[in-house]
């Protein structure tokens, strides 16, 4: 006890020595235990103090009053459909107001721009009663850079329209898919507008036949605009690039456009310079004839021998039958002349265009004729549409290509025709756009890379 004792008088004379050395001990490691006696007041001995304060409370008496008076503003969006009527087109909205669907049936500029019309996007405001206060219709329907906006707006008199036609603004998107059956299941399974397929399709049919060379694993990345107004996507504009493997073969494209005319970018096409698909190495991909007169078919026979449906002999098939629906759209496949239009024999309705060279191109079994003898036709412009005329069991497009009078293969003919590359005065623009084409392509790739991990 003395030793306590003294070692406590000692720490009450040498506070600092005292905590030093314990603080020594503890840092040691010596592996030792120490049983330190606290210094400081027990609380027990404390004094206390007592605080008393008034707490005012807030007048709450008009907050259910002040609550009752807020509205709640809710918003919704969606789609115009081609069946829609007033009302259900703002049932489907979630508006319930019969002086809105009224005014929508009455005023002009509402019902030409809202009824019986699909596609174009919807935008409503309303109050916590299902009024309407503000509708908003946006849709680009010109290819001219602009999209029209109508806004339909409650007001203290009743509800009046405002139609407005403002620029579009463009924004590029990456997309991948990866062939199970055909391309536009494939693309519907990634979410690819069908526009865009259809120019996936354009741009690589001097090279790839969608009809019978796509095979299972076949996959794809592009690189598309998306038109907006007022930041909400509108449609989808033209492919920027895209990368077809088919069959273990990798096709590439990009659109080059030269510097508009006057060197100033503007949105009016008289002002648009010309552009064209090219590879990334510079060749054009324009041919100068399509694979194929169908965007989408299936060959049902060849160029080759065959048992004749109707003579019910073997005879040689002078040129490839596509399967397709009546009235199917059928395309000149290169630039020429009309030079036939009419009925001939066991073609029925046939289209003949005369091209370069000695070239001939041969439609039959036409449902309609769109073009007259005489008549100068683009590569792609439309031509007639499929049917059963003259000597067909079924509907379908019986095309022939001819070379000076002599039948030829006609899918042979469109991988054999010419491209041109890119200008020498345009190679370093196009090398340094193609860098960055290289880029986005490998980007949009491993996108379906990372998909199928």
């Amino acid at each position: 006890m003395a030793i306590a004792e003294s070692a406590q008088r000692w720490m009450h004379a040498h506070p600092r020595r005292a905590m030093a050395l314990v603080a020594a001990l503890l840092l040691s490691g010596s592996g030792f235990t120490f049983a330190v006696a606290t210094l400081s007041p027990d609380a027990a001995d404390l004094p206390v103090q007592s605080v008393v304060e008034d707490v005012l409370l807030p007048d709450l008496s008009a907050a259910p009053s002040a609550l009752e008076a807020q509205t709640l503003t809710l918003f919704r969006s969606g789609q115009t459909r081609s069946s829609d009527t007033a009302e259900t087109l703002l049932k489907r909205l979630g508006v319930l107001d019969s002086q809105a669907a009224a005014f929508l049936r009455s005023d002009a500029s509402a019902r030409q721009a809202l009824l019986g019309r699909s596609g174009r996007n919807l935008t409503a405001e309303a109050d916590d009663a299902n009024r309407l206060l503000t509708l908003t219709a946006r849709w680009s329907a010109q290819d001219d850079g602009t999209f029209s906006r109508l806004t339909v707006q409650r007001t203290d008199a009743g509800f009046t329209s405002t139609l407005e036609n403002l620029p579009l603004t463009a924004s590029s998107r990456l997309a991948s898919g990866s062939i199970s059956t055909s391309l536009f299941a494939s693309t519907d399974e990634a979410r690819i507008p069908d526009t865009v397929a259809v120019q996936l399709a354009d741009i690589f049919s001097g090279d790839i036949d969608f009809h019978r060379a796509l095979r299972k694993g076949d996959r794809y990345s592009v690189v598309y605009e998306t038109l907006e107004g007022d930041g909400e996507p509108l449609r989808a504009g033209r492919v920027l690039a895209a990368e077809f493997v088919n069959n273990g073969k990798v096709h590439q494209a990009m659109w080059f456009q030269e510097a508009p005319v006057g060197g100033a970018a503007s949105a009016a096409p008289s002002n648009r310079a010309r552009g064209a698909y090219y590879t990334l190495q510079g060749e054009s991909l324009r041919r100068a004839y399509l694979a194929s007169p169908l965007e989408f078919s299936r060959v049902s026979s060849g160029f080759q021998m065959r048992f004749h449906p109707i003579l019910k002999t073997w005879r040689a098939h002078l040129g490839v039958d596509y399967a397709a629906a009546t009235g199917t759209p059928v395309r000149a496949v290169g630039d020429g002349v009309v030079d036939f239009a009419g009925w001939q024999n066991g073609f029925g309705n046939v289209v003949i265009v005369k091209h370069q060279r000695g070239h001939q191109t041969v439609y039959a079994h036409l449902s309609k004729i769109s073009v007259r003898r005489g008549q100068s036709v683009a590569q792609g412009q439309n031509i007639g549409a499929v049917g059963a005329t003259g000597w067909a069991t079924g509907p379908h497009l019986h095309f022939e290509f001819r070379v000076n009078g002599v039948h030829e293969d006609p899918q042979i003919i469109a991988r054999q025709s010419e491209s041109v590359p890119v200008s020498a005065a345009l190679r370093p623009l196009f090398n340094q756009a193609a860098r960055q084409v290289g880029a986005q392509l490998a980007a949009a790739a491993q996108m379906q890379a990372s998909r199928v991990e």
